[in-house]
């Protein structure tokens, strides 16, 4: 079982980037995105269940942030749009067998995160 997480990388305050965690051996319950801007411990992004529906955000992220989820793939996508320095972190995508809610104690599976970069 992995989770492979991609498309991090350096971009501008007010661009988008769209990141991709696809999950291989298994099919998950519920996925989300945490993040862990440096020096700061690890906080909720998003979450989805397998079936798309009840996306939940961190309220300090919604209407910028999308979680979405393409189940033939076995992808898990988060758009970000309008991105801002404090945004910067490492983010990880994470996976639980069964409902899982917005603490990070509830997934058990993790990928190895990819690194998002918002300049000024």
């Amino acid at each position: 079982v992995q989770l492979q997480a991609s498309g991090g990388g350096l971009v501008q305050a007010g661009s988008s980037l769209t990141l991709s965690c696809t999950a291989s051996g298994r099919t998950f319950r519920t996925y989300g995105w945490f993040r862990q801007a440096p020096g700061k411990d690890r906080e909720f992004v998003a979450r989805i269940s397998w079936s798309g529906s009840t996306p939940n955000y961190a309220d300090s992220l919604k209407g910028r942030f999308t979680i979405s989820i393409d189940n033939v793939e076995n992808t898990v996508y988060l758009q970000m749009n309008d991105l801002k320095p404090d945004d910067t972190a490492v983010y990880y995508c994470a996976a639980s067998l069964w409902g899982a809610g917005t603490a990070e104690g509830n997934y058990g599976y993790w990928g190895q995160g990819t690194l998002v970069t918002v300049s000024s």
